[in-house]
């Protein structure tokens, strides 16, 4: 079994409801066990202007599906949810990345682990920071604490969210 970190994020539609009904159907799948939720935040869309803020969290799960695997398994309940990929950073009813899995370092073309932006997104490490403060980030090196510390509080917009 390997550790993965999922970041899951929505701002269209009831967002809470729908990453509690991806949390549900990430339990649901073969070969995975999801080991601890983040507390759930909203925050304010990144790059982009008049969007809806969003619900984001991150899940930690254990996983015997490979890396490849697992994406498509993530991106087939994105598509079962009604997600529809029109442009880069677009509003979406539902989001699922891999942060992390395990130590490895994967640069293909569909799939990036670590995930290329998470070392500057407040609104993925704090939920990190919260399920494991001394994870570390296996191409930099730093622990997600670390690599929070870096980020100036007033650059993104992080609020602990009230359901």
């Amino acid at each position: 079994m390997e550790r993965a970190y999922i970041g899951i994020g929505s701002n269209l539609g009831d967002k809470f409801q729908l990453c509690r009904m991806a949390l549900e159907k990430m339990e649901k799948l073969t070969g995975c066990h999801v080991e601890a939720l983040s507390k759930w935040y909203l925050t304010k869309p990144v790059g982009v202007q008049n969007q809806n803020w969003y619900v984001n969290g991150v899940v930690s799960l254990s996983t015997t599906l490979t890396p490849q695997g697992l994406l498509d398994e993530l991106l087939a309940i994105e598509a079962d949810m009604g997600r529809i990929r029109k442009s880069k950073w677009e509003s979406r009813i539902i989001d699922l990345d891999i942060l992390l899995y395990g130590q490895e370092v994967i640069d293909e073309d569909q799939l990036k682990v670590p995930h290329p932006l998470m070392h500057l997104r407040r609104f993925v490490l704090i939920p990190l920071v919260q399920l494991d403060p001394a994870l570390v980030h296996p191409v930099m090196g730093l622990s997600m604490v670390e690599l929070l510390e870096k980020i100036p509080q007033g650059d993104q917009v992080v609020y602990p969210a009230m359901e």
